[in-house]
């Protein structure tokens, strides 16, 4: 039987699924009509219960996980992703290929926010690090907004390696777009950036902080001084 360890797997999640923590959880990822997370579906089941079924299956294949990845429900999706990043780090070359083209092969079912976050930096930006950049753009570039936040959050793999050329291009095509959940991501990356060499975020805010969305804005600074945090708000920084 191919899939023998997602069927352990999935009666395992649903062993465990939790009505209440479901309930929460549809409305805590917008999944109402017109919202972001629409038509997504919940088992309820918590994020460290997740990770800790990647280290108890850690012989899953890269199949395995590509089955989980088509589930209706987020959680085994979630997991899936959790998966693929502990493959991807302990894998050889041609396993990393497999698994980030997998991924961008299916993006749409990378589908809210924590299965980008959790995945995006640790696939992607690991695999194109010491490589063309050409897809990270094209995803920036797209009309989907989970690839967008995947190019922002990929470029937490080199923020870490205060390597900041390409987060400040990302927030640059970034930096108008349309979508609550972009202000947030650029405003994030801009952050660590900023924890990191304050006057390359300063360097990039100053020409765009007056125009950018206020939540962008507010994510960017949120570690500043008082006083200055105060300034950029009101818009008074020279």
């Amino acid at each position: 039987m191919p899939f023998k360890t997602v069927i352990k797997i999935k009666k395992q999640l649903h062993d465990i699924a939790s009505q209440e923590i479901a309930a929460h959880s549809q409305k805590f990822f917008k999944t109402g009509k017109g919202q972001y997370g629409h038509g997504d579906f919940f088992l309820g089941i918590r994020v460290p219960i997740l990770r800790k079924l990647v280290k108890q299956f850690s012989s899953a294949t890269l199949a395995d996980a590509t089955e989980l990845l088509q589930s209706r429900f987020h959680e085994e999706r979630l997991l899936a992703l959790l998966m693929l990043v502990q493959q991807f780090k302990t894998g050889s070359p041609p396993n990393r290929h497999a698994i980030f083209t997998l991924y961008l092969n299916n993006t749409r079912l990378i589908n809210n926010w924590d299965l980008v976050d959790s995945s995006a930096e640790h696939i992607v930006g690991a695999y194109l690090y010491k490589l063309d950049k050409i897809p990270l753009y094209k995803l920036a570039k797209s009309t989907s907004l989970w690839e967008r936040r995947i190019a922002m959050i990929a470029t937490f793999y080199y923020i870490k390696k205060n390597e900041f050329d390409d987060a400040l291009a990302i927030s640059e095509i970034l930096c108008f777009d349309e979508h609550d959940l972009i202000h947030k991501a650029v405003g994030w990356m801009l952050r660590e950036i900023g924890k990191r060499d304050l006057k390359k975020e300063e360097d990039f805010l100053r020409p765009h902080y007056k125009t950018m969305p206020r939540t962008m804005l507010r994510y960017a600074i949120e570690k500043f001084p008082e006083v200055r945090r105060q300034k950029y708000l009101k818009g008074t920084i020279s």
